[in-house]
């Protein structure tokens, strides 16, 4: 077990050495002057010049990369122009709030998704089954933004039973009680379609298990349902789900992005949002940086459980 997870460790350095370019070339590659956006319409050849000097832009692109990558590895993302404070510091501030939303739609997705997959698998062609799909079919398909639009609309304006934005109440507010109501609308929007996906996952794995011989010998020892689906049929089902939960997480952190400007979360998502109309670059190219960095070493736990599960793959 302990060399398979050094193994995987090692093979994470080229996969983050990879992000690191495609994140620095994505964001350089932006037409537009960012000294001209940072400093507005009135700033002077000569302040444009200074701060193009600043940020290293008139410098060749290899070197800018180089340059950059040499402060990344010294923990070192730059300093914003725009909140004049260090990158790390505004996107350690913001990456708490995105974890406890992004966590909590994956851990939301993840139980849901499985549940109503089994349940589909077992009813198999009965209303239930059809239920389900059809439910899953339109959260695969529906926008996540314009779901949040319509959840704020339904739950926030017209029943007023849910905060439609924020973190926590603006007066009066704090709290764990607090910041869970503020949770319960973005955590829902951003799993629906996470846990649309897993559906129909757990759903195709489980039929494919409980037509195996074990599952009727199961069966024929008198084993409870209960027990057969759950303790056979489940437990080798999740080792082929779990890969595509760790996929998921890459999509909810992603997705944070949509969900935390329609909800006014205050977390990474929103913070990219702000500094890509700002042309804040070294805020834009940090902020991305630590949200690929999480979602590989989500991957790397994931491929860990799921070898815990399945011995196989160790030896793979």
């Amino acid at each position: 077990m302990g060399s398979y997870i050094l193994r995987r460790c090692a093979m994470m350095a080229p996969v983050l050495f990879g992000v690191t370019i495609i994140v620095f070339l994505v964001i350089s590659l932006i037409p537009g002057d960012p000294a001209k956006a940072i400093l507005g319409t009135f700033a002077t050849p000569e302040n444009m010049a200074q701060l193009r000097h600043d940020l290293g832009l008139d410098q060749s692109l290899p070197a800018q990369y180089v340059i950059w990558l040499g402060h990344v590895l010294r923990g070192d993302l730059g300093r914003s122009f725009i909140l004049h404070k260090p990158v790390m510091e505004e996107v350690l501030d913001r990456l708490l709030p995105t974890l406890l939303l992004a966590g909590t739609a994956l851990v939301l997705a993840s139980l849901v998704g499985s549940l109503l997959g089994i349940v589909a698998a077992v009813r198999q062609n009965a209303w239930q089954d059809k239920l389900i799909t059809i439910a899953a079919l339109i959260g695969i398909s529906t926008p996540s933004f314009w779901l949040g639009i319509l959840m704020i609309f339904l739950f926030g304006v017209r029943l007023a039973w849910l905060p439609v934005g924020g973190m926590q109440e603006m007066f009066g507010g704090g709290g764990l009680v607090d910041t869970l109501r503020h949770l319960v609308l973005p955590a829902s929007v951003l799993a629906a379609v996470a846990g649309a996906v897993l559906v129909r996952l757990t759903r195709g794995a489980m039929l494919e298990i409980l037509r195996q011989d074990y599952i009727r010998t199961a069966r024929a020892k008198g084993l409870s349902e209960a027990r057969v689906i759950y303790g056979h049929a489940f437990r080798n089902a999740i080792v082929g789900i779990i890969p595509v939960i760790g996929l998921e997480a890459g999509y909810v952190l992603g997705g944070a992005v949509y969900i935390e400007t329609v909800f006014q979360w205050p977390g990474v998502g929103r913070m990219l949002v702000n500094a890509i109309s700002t042309r804040d670059i070294l805020l834009v190219q940090g902020g991305v940086l630590v949200i690929a960095a999480a979602y590989v070493v989500i991957n790397l736990l994931t491929d860990i459980v799921q070898s815990m599960l399945d011995p196989r793959i160790r030896q793979s």
